[in-house]
């Protein structure tokens, strides 16, 4: 047989063989953000995207003579596989790092994970049938989204005030369900300086949303990647904590150290009960097995060798400052006139903008990437029902000149694109006019 026909013959088998992906599969598009990143390739684009926290804080000194002190006690144990869990002494770091937010765990309640994201992945695994209903806020995190809709559940979303989640609504859609004998699995929230609006849970809803949640025999999913990061303002309890005070039970937490170490390492953990907690070490078990121990041993030593609180007043500061002067961007380039609002955050990494309902942010994101600069259309933050007139900036990765012209270049844009729409309308009025 010649070369050729044996290339022919490979290139027809191969054009032959099917896939049948599985259901949960087939409609499944990963995470949108993700793919709108891709496109912002060029390096003079201004990016507001993405949720990365600012090279500037990371410890990277630390982390060589982390990595040389550590290599040299035990370099074999690193290279080695292990525990599933988590290592031992990442594990009791965590729950010496819980103690300073009045959380107390024991092993048992702790797993560690590659970041929070495969946190988020784990309870969607172990809590969710093909056509379950779970509780989201209005927007909610877009990675939780794509976590959970692999599991093909039934969204409920509850909006948001500027002080969290309306909890008359909430309690009027649970009280719905539990006549309708179908009840959400559990309620994922985002309370602390949520992604992607930067709002903040008043205490009163924690409390009355801890009160549902026993009331309706209905978990929550407390994801905290941003509790730390406070500027101003006194911190509330964790939902955790609170839920602790009156027995627990009721709330997981899903943590990161992405946002306040460095993203690179993948390593969070998650706090439950310890059967929630032994049922997810089964499924990591059937996927990634353990967590790389070098990434455990850099957080340990992250965790028990940093002054973490001069660290984090430091992160506070620099945060806060980049904060500051986005807002001041804002105000100038968008006078109330021209209305568009944004929120107000006291920490976090981003903040959320609405414009005029003519404006969908979809199309806009695309024309401002002519403009060099860069956001997050806020449809990727509804997991039903989305709207087409927000979008979510990040002001913890751009310097602060950056930020300036990045708010300049999306004021222009904005123009521009309002410019298109009235002319648009006022055509359509005039032919209107002799139909």
């Amino acid at each position: 047989m010649s070369d050729g026909a044996e290339k022919s013959k490979r290139s027809n088998y191969h054009g032959r063989l099917e896939y049948t992906f599985a259901r949960n599969m087939r409609d499944y598009e990963g995470y949108s953000i993700g793919k709108l990143l891709s496109l912002i390739n060029d390096p003079k684009i201004i990016s507001m995207a993405g949720g990365m926290p600012s090279p500037e804080m990371f410890l990277q000194e630390q982390l060589r003579q982390a990595t040389r002190r550590r290599f040299d006690s035990h370099i074999h144990r690193i290279m080695q596989y292990s525990s599933i869990r988590g290592e031992g002494e990442l594990i009791e770091a965590v729950i010496a790092f819980l103690q300073r937010d009045d959380i107390h765990v024991r092993p048992e309640n702790v797993m560690i994970t590659s970041s929070g994201q495969q946190g988020l992945d784990l309870v969607g695994r172990l809590l969710l049938d093909p056509g379950d209903a779970l509780v989201v806020e209005r927007p909610t995190f877009a990675g939780a989204l794509a976590a959970f809709q692999m599991q093909r559940p039934d969204y409920l979303g509850i909006e948001l005030a500027a002080d969290g989640l309306d909890v008359v609504q909430l309690r009027q859609v649970l009280s719905d369900c539990q006549a309708s004998g179908s009840p959400p699995k559990f309620i994922y929230v985002v309370p602390d300086f949520q992604n992607p609006t930067g709002i903040c849970m008043s205490l009163a809803k924690r409390e009355a949303l801890l009160a549902l949640s026993r009331l309706y025999h209905i978990p929550i999913i407390e994801d905290s990647p941003y509790r730390t990061l406070r500027y101003c303002g006194s911190q509330l309890p964790s939902l955790f904590s609170l839920d602790q005070q009156q027995g627990g039970g009721s709330v997981v937490g899903v943590y990161t150290f992405s946002k306040l170490f460095c993203p690179g390492m993948r390593v969070g953990f998650t706090i439950g009960p310890p059967e929630v907690i032994s049922k997810m070490t089964n499924i990591k078990e059937g996927s990634t097995l353990n967590t790389p121990p070098y990434n455990q041993e850099m957080c340990a030593d992250f965790l028990t060798t940093v002054d973490l609180d001069a660290y984090f007043q430091r992160c506070h500061v620099y945060y806060q400052e980049k904060l500051r002067v986005l807002l001041e961007a804002l105000e100038t380039h968008f006078p109330p006139e021209r209305g568009v609002t944004w929120t107000r955050p006291d920490g976090g990494l981003f903040l959320w903008l609405s414009v005029p309902e003519t404006v969908n942010t979809q199309s806009l994101f695309h024309a401002a990437l002519g403009f060099k600069v860069a956001f997050v259309p806020g449809d990727a933050f509804y997991g039903e029902h989305p709207e087409y007139r927000h979008m979510r900036l990040n002001f913890s990765c751009p310097s602060s000149d950056q930020l300036k012209e990045g708010v300049r270049r999306l004021s222009d844009c904005l123009v521009r694109t309002e410019s298109v729409v009235d002319r648009l309308q006022r055509s359509r009025w005039s032919i209107n006019q002799y139909t």
